[in-house]
């Protein structure tokens, strides 16, 4: 299945954190924060959204933004414009 997010939508790969803080301990999994970074993986037809994100890019949003999808066993989320709240450069 192919999904192709309309007008201000992204369709966004989460980024899972590390599960093992630095000093060795590992975080189950019901301690841990929704991931609120991830990978853009298609940009709606909106031109503006188009020339400020490119698929590809690392997008920091809200913490309960957007849409849970399942897509192939892979859960993504579909973000309105407004849901994202940076382009995170590396």
């Amino acid at each position: 299945m192919k999904i192709k997010p309309l007008d201000d939508r992204l369709l966004v790969e989460p980024i899972e954190e590390e599960t093992k803080t630095s000093s060795g301990l590992y975080i189950p999994d019901t301690a841990k924060e929704k991931p609120r970074m991830g990978k853009v993986i298609a940009v709606g037809t909106d031109e503006d959204l188009r020339e400020k994100i490119k698929e590809g890019d690392n997008v920091l949003f809200a913490k309960y933004g957007g849409e849970e999808v399942e897509v192939n066993g892979a859960t993504l989320k579909i973000l309105q414009r407004t849901d994202v709240l940076a382009v995170v450069e590396m």
